[in-house]
């Protein structure tokens, strides 16, 4: 509200920003669902012997390549008939930039080429970067597995909520705040909690966590590097599409997803050569129906849940999903509940403590974040922050001019 007792300008842009947080982190605990889904659908494969990490990682990432069929199709389309009708020229942002009421930032052109929407050699190139991101974080995850315990893996890669704020604060998309270092630090705790129990040999077959193959630690080392690796691996591409794309609007998401699916078949694909010749990993076709159908399964879930998952992270942050994805513990209970498998007091615990620091974060994010981070600094998804910065822009030269 203004003086006048006239809503405040900027009023709308918030509004609209509340509106967009909701519906990400509605998205996100869409995409909780059926990420915890496709983890069961995996373990039970994993039962069945089939347990190839490097070839279901990419037969998930190849799958992104149907989102280029649209694509295609409209490209068709237009070289024969003409562009559609419908088609209507990329403008919101340029739109929203318009609505401030001061002439200095209409005098700087930087801001409408910054905010301007992605062309398809800028999207490609987003995407081959992307691509190779993505999957090292979640091969390396699958690989860890294989030569150390669940628990260790578990609790390693469970740091990515700390990589992922370091990393985005790093690059200016996150703030630091006492909150948020305490909700990770919450999560974090969790996470080991649920893992202690899953690797624990006291624990009854049917527990919680039963459903995660507890290997014996062959290289205990290595699968502590690779589960770490993934952690990092995770918070880098997670903040990466933050700060190349910054608003979902920018971007033709789908075309996006396309070209990581075409960028993973051309160019992944030594890497499983590379596997089968060391001895990592041997190439061999699924022979069990079940494995095939889990397979294709999979190929669709991740198909769709990621492309939920990046659209819920642009309308949040970085941070939000990250902390949010550990809410699969949880569901995972409900799950196990639900096919007869007593969940441990120290499984509900750390179930518990992952709902309260994904709440934490959630909370702390949906306030103003002027003034409130530890650390001074601008960042790129604070819509002020552009005005700001295209008005020390312009009293730079003034500035210079005083001093001199």
């Amino acid at each position: 509200m203004s003086d006048s007792g006239e809503p405040s300008e900027d009023t709308p842009s918030r509004n609209t920003n509340t509106k967009n947080y909701i519906v990400g982190l509605g998205l996100l605990f869409v995409v909780v669902l059926l990420w915890t889904a496709s983890s069961f659908l995996t373990q039970d494969m994993y039962d069945d012997g089939y347990q190839k990490p490097f070839l279901i990682t990419y037969t998930n990432t190849a799958s992104f390549m149907f989102y280029l069929l649209p694509y295609i199709t409209r490209r068709l389309w237009a070289d024969r008939w003409g562009p559609p009708k419908s088609t209507i020229a990329y403008q919101p942002l340029e739109q929203e930039l318009d609505i401030d009421a001061e002439p200095a930032v209409e005098l700087i052109p930087p801001v409408d080429q910054v905010d301007r929407p992605l062309t398809v050699r800028e999207t490609a190139r987003m995407a081959l970067g992307f691509c190779f991101l993505w999957f090292i974080a979640n091969w390396a995850l699958n690989a860890a597995l294989a030569y150390t315990s669940v628990a260790s893996s578990t609790i390693l890669s469970g740091m990515s909520g700390m990589f992922t704020l370091a990393v985005g604060r790093m690059f200016r998309v996150e703030t630091l705040t006492l909150v948020k270092i305490g909700a990770v630090l919450t999560g974090f705790v969790g996470v080991i909690l649920v893992a202690i129990s899953d690797g624990s040999p006291d624990d009854q077959p049917d527990a919680v966590g039963s459903s995660m193959i507890y290997k014996a630690a062959t290289l205990p080392i290595l699968g502590d590097l690779l589960a770490l690796m993934s952690a990092v691996f995770y918070a880098l591409y997670v903040v990466f599409l933050k700060v190349q794309i910054r608003e979902e609007s920018r971007i033709d998401m789908q075309l996006f997803f396309g070209f990581v699916g075409l960028f993973n078949i051309v160019l992944s694909w030594p890497m499983g050569i590379i596997l089968h010749l060391v001895g990592m990993e041997r190439f061999e076709l699924p022979r069990t129906h079940n494995a095939i159908v889990i397979i294709l399964l999979n190929m669709f879930i991740t198909v769709s849940s990621d492309y939920l998952y990046v659209i819920a992270m642009l309308k949040t942050t970085p941070l939000v999903v990250t902390i949010g994805l550990g809410l699969t513990i949880p569901v995972a209970v409900i799950g196990d509940s639900f096919l007869g498998k007593p969940a441990a007091a120290q499984v509900l615990a750390g179930a518990l403590l992952v709902v309260v620091a994904f709440i934490a974060v959630g909370v702390e994010n949906a306030k103003p974040s002027e003034g409130s981070d530890l650390l001074s600094g601008n960042f790129v998804d604070d819509a002020r922050t552009q005005q700001s910065r295209v008005r020390l822009e312009r009293e730079d030269p003034l500035d210079n001019e005083t001093v001199g």
